[in-house]
């Protein structure tokens, strides 16, 4: 962690799960102080207490500060002293946005720009934009919401100055908060059947860790503009919900159909076909560069560019399918169901 040591870094919505992701991350490295920015002060003392229990010897590096994105004041009032910055903050619950969607511009967009703007200004040298796969031929108003948060981000890395802009792009993190495994694990407990949307939808997954994982090498490799997108696996839903009721004993005959949501897809995208025109594949990572092209669009009309990468769309159905063996060896090596798991015990 030699780039970061003695700095500053700031993490947006830093008491959800990729907050404290990062926390256990670089709590014992010489960072040299970790913000968290967020508006749920009842999260920032669970958070502050439970660092403080467990790593009592350097949780002084963790600085809270109460704030919301959708506000450039307060957003500005933070980045005195930044030098890095995840900005995590969202509305990233399906369902909600689609009732809410403006509560979900509001945070998603202009906090978006907010954050960005109130870096710029400070000179923070980098910040990292987290999107998710649904802003990838978005159907739903958190994916659209995401996918133009990708836009304000490129749009705002044309005029950065010093400061480094890139967005990452992930799947669904198993055991995030709000995400369904914790759901299943609490109706088996109780004894009651788990209940599924559409068994035959896919979806990619991927740990907490790796999301990390890919916000650092985004941070490591990505230069102004970039989209970093990480290579996943998927499984259907009914694979997964078979691997959960294997782990804790559930009763995977009993398996409930309850159709799918509002604002939900059969399968997502990581990297559209649009976006394999210029992506560059980096082994276990997509780099897609910036579109800098200027308005002058004149010029286009007289030369072209005919080069084109042969990749194509990668989604959660042609991407490499994981057996029940293999899901369950995947869920079963997240920290929280080892932890889940010893209740049973």
């Amino acid at each position: 962690m030699g780039v970061f040591t003695g700095k500053i870094l700031l993490i947006t919505g830093g008491t959800g799960s990729f907050g404290n992701a990062v926390l256990n991350r670089f709590i014992e490295t010489d960072v040299g102080e970790i913000r968290i920015f967020s508006r749920d002060e009842k999260k920032q003392d669970d958070m502050r207490h439970e660092y403080q229990a467990n790593y009592p010897d350097v949780a002084n590096k963790i600085k809270f500060y109460i704030g919301d994105v959708r506000s450039l004041e307060s957003c500005r009032g933070v980045m005195r002293g930044v030098d890095y910055i995840f900005h995590a903050a969202a509305l990233k619950q399906v369902p909600s946005c689609e009732f809410f969607p403006m509560e979900a511009v509001q945070t998603n967009v202009i906090g978006t720009d907010n954050v960005l703007t109130a870096a710029i200004e400070a000179g923070v040298k980098c910040v990292i934009c987290l999107s998710t796969d649904k802003a990838a031929y978005p159907i739903n108003a958190m994916g659209i919401t995401k996918a133009i948060e990708e836009k304000v981000a490129v749009a705002k890395s044309r005029h950065s100055g010093d400061t480094r802009i890139c967005c990452t792009r992930y799947g669904n993190v198993m055991c995030s908060r709000g995400s369904v495994i914790p759901l299943w694990i609490d109706q088996i407990r109780a004894g009651n059947p788990i209940t599924v949307t559409e068994p035959s939808m896919t979806r990619f997954i991927m740990s907490l860790e790796e999301a990390v994982d890919l916000v650092l090498f985004a941070f490591e490799h990505g230069e102004n503009g970039d989209l970093l997108i990480q290579k996943a696996p998927a499984c259907s839903i009914q694979t997964q919900a078979e691997a959960v009721c294997e782990l804790f004993g559930g009763d995977k005959s009993q398996i409930k159909v309850i159709g799918i949501r509002h604002g939900e897809k059969m399968y997502e995208t990581l990297l559209t076909n649009e976006e394999c025109a210029k992506a560059i594949d980096m082994g276990n990572f997509y780099r897609v560069p910036a579109d800098n092209r200027d308005l002058n669009y004149d010029k286009y009309f007289k030369t072209g560019d005919e080069k084109r990468s042969r990749l194509s769309e990668f989604n959660s159905s042609n991407t490499k399918q994981l057996t029940l063996e293999e899901t369950k060896a995947k869920i079963a090596s997240l920290s929280y169901i080892r932890e889940r798991l010893k209740e049973g015990n």
